[in-house]
């Protein structure tokens, strides 16, 4: 048995040893496996101890035969038809062969390899760029240093929209990014959590009073009207009396907007000094059917004192079927409120709102120019209220660049717009609608 396994076995031996040599070993495997398990549960730490640095001496004496079988299989091919050791493991065997202390020599004989070789690798260790012999293998999912630098600037660009609306703004110009490779590579600071609101049990409505629910076949068969109160910046009003008597110019203006329910575009707005009367509204729909070139099926509103008769036979005339929202009950009129709470947010409420009527109707109408025309919305997977109104291909669903150089551009889903790589360094370009810093739309463009 002090025969090595490796040299040529006697030609006299008797049949089935060779068998009979397998079936040894696992025996004598078997019983020093029962031997050690006794040793290792034993109450003597040093039996203990004794059992496993027996174990691992032996665990090592495997592991450098395992090394040697493979190492023979590999010195049979010729030198220069063995396969190269890729970038990374050149690092990984200069790095094994100064925490064991080899010299070239010894670290050749290893590796089956020539001292020669391992030295130009010694020579050439700092060395950088594609071609370099010792190179750390970059990932093929990350993104080059410019693209974090172009989503820092369109955080600080728009930084009351979320990781959500900025990659649709990004897609819009070519690049794809994920919302939460936008939050990832903006290093966003996490935001506390509130707890989520204890839900009410749902009451069931009897069958006669359930709500009706109207939706929209497409463009212009279902609007949206609703009025709202902005303060100017000459002060604030309280709707308390008496001081509910200062909603009107020059302490706030009043907004009537009409928005289509199936590509949430603004049709029509209007600037009035004071609450608006039901022919005021009226003007303004009016104004809404000109632009569209025809009325809607439905006109969505609440039940304010200006939807009331002149506003009913303005619909009666007119072939319209008015609906109402439910009186106290939050969200009956969600998508126009929601309108009107963007456009307070990213507009209004980020400019001295002016006194003058021109100046004032100049900034509602310029955002929105920005909010059909540039703006993705959310609902409509990204794409513009404009082009969805006109039919036409969402800038988010053409060709994409990508600037990662070892990503594959191959489409896996058919619903995934075709890639097209850049090698190029590209830089954000960022215009401003008439001036306005709070409404951009950005682009991307090659880096001079």
């Amino acid at each position: 048995m002090s025969r090595r396994l490796d040299s040529p076995l006697p030609r006299d031996w008797p049949k089935h040893t060779r068998s009979g040599l397998i079936h040894a070993i696992a025996l004598a495997h078997l019983a020093l496996v029962r031997i050690r398990s006794w040793c290792a549960n034993s109450r003597i730490a040093r039996v203990r101890l004794a059992a496993e640095s027996e174990r691992l001496h032996a665990e090592v004496a495997m592991l450098r035969e395992e090394l040697r079988i493979k190492d023979a299989r590999l010195a049979r091919i010729p030198p220069r038809k063995r396969p190269q050791y890729p970038p990374a493991e050149r690092l990984s065997i200069l790095a094994l062969r100064a925490a064991r202390g080899w010299n070239a020599a010894q670290t050749a004989r290893r590796f089956l390899l020539t001292a020669a070789t391992i030295a130009s690798w010694m020579r050439r260790l700092d060395e950088g760029g594609p071609d370099a012999l010792v190179q750390i293998v970059e990932p093929v999912n990350r993104y080059p240093d410019f693209v974090r630098a172009l989503v820092a600037k369109l955080r600080a660009t728009l930084p009351h929209m979320g990781k959500v609306r900025l990659a649709q703004m990004l897609a819009r110009a070519g690049l794809s990014l994920a919302p939460t490779t936008i939050a990832r590579l903006a290093a966003k600071q996490p935001r506390s959590v509130s707890p989520p609101p204890r839900r009410q049990p749902a009451v069931s409505l009897p069958v006669d009073r359930a709500p009706r629910r109207v939706t929209a076949r497409g463009p212009h068969d279902v609007w949206h009207v609703d009025l709202t109160v902005m303060p100017t910046s000459a002060g604030f009003w309280i709707p308390r009396l008496p001081l509910s008597f200062l909603q009107c110019w020059p302490f706030a203006w009043w907004i009537g907007v009409v928005l289509d329910h199936a590509s949430r575009s603004v049709i029509a707005e209007r600037v009035f000094h004071m609450e608006p009367t039901a022919e005021q509204v009226c003007a303004l729909l009016d104004a809404a059917r000109q632009h569209a070139g025809r009325a809607p099926r439905y006109i969505i509103s609440d039940r304010g004192c200006q939807f009331q008769d002149a506003y009913r036979n303005w619909c009666w005339r007119w072939g319209v079927r008015p609906r109402f929202g439910a009186v106290g009950k939050h969200g009956s009129i969600a998508i126009v409120e929601r309108f009107i709470l963007s456009m307070k947010t990213e507009a209004l409420r980020r400019i001295l709102v002016p006194l003058p009527l021109p100046l004032m109707r100049a900034e509602v109408a310029a955002y929105v120019r920005w909010y059909n025309t540039c703006r993705p919305h959310t609902t409509l997977g990204g794409a513009t209220p404009q082009e969805v109104l006109d039919g036409v291909l969402p800038a988010g669903k053409r060709p994409r660049l990508e600037p990662r150089a070892r990503y594959p551009l191959a489409r896996r889903d058919p619903a995934t717009p075709l890639r097209r790589r850049v090698r190029e360094r590209l830089e954000l370009v960022v215009e401003r609608v008439e001036g306005r810093a709070h409404l951009p739309v950005i682009e991307l463009r090659r880096a001079a």
